[in-house]
């Protein structure tokens, strides 16, 4: 298992160009808006719903997974971390204290270009409950 690395300055820029892609969004208030699970949300499956985005934006739609990890960090206090493994450098979420993480930034995008539907809530709750279940079942180290 890859050791959680701190994200380095160029990660961090990345992650909030992609948040002011996100925030861009909302007509008011945009860090207010950004601010609740449920506006990261919201802005997730507007894009989804409306086909703002499509197979070929990659980088919004990783932009769209990096609103699901901001809202998962949220909800259950993860933090986003790199992770340096054979797949090359990536951002991830790690639950402090712990060998887990979680990869938001590919996880619209993946199913996006490979023409799948998403139900955006249901992934949520998927992921939050995947991610409790192996935090508190004791698989975790």
């Amino acid at each position: 298992m890859p050791e959680p690395l701190t994200l380095a300055p160029e990660e961090q820029e990345w992650l909030d160009l992609a948040r002011g892609w996100i925030k861009g969004h909302f007509a008011n208030n945009p860090d207010e808006a950004y601010d609740t699970i449920e506006g990261k949300l919201a802005v997730i499956r507007a894009n989804l719903a409306q086909g703002w985005v499509g197979p070929e934006d990659t980088w919004k739609l990783q932009s769209l997974g990096i609103a699901m990890g901001d809202a998962l960090a949220q909800d259950l206090m993860l933090d986003w971390v790199t992770v340096d493994d054979e797949y090359g450098r990536q951002p991830a979420l790690n639950w402090p204290g712990t060998s887990i993480l979680c990869f938001p930034v590919t996880m619209i995008s993946q199913r996006v270009e490979e023409g799948e539907r998403i139900d955006i809530d249901m992934m949520y709750e998927q992921t939050r409950e995947q991610l409790n279940e192996i935090a508190f079942g004791g698989d975790a180290e």
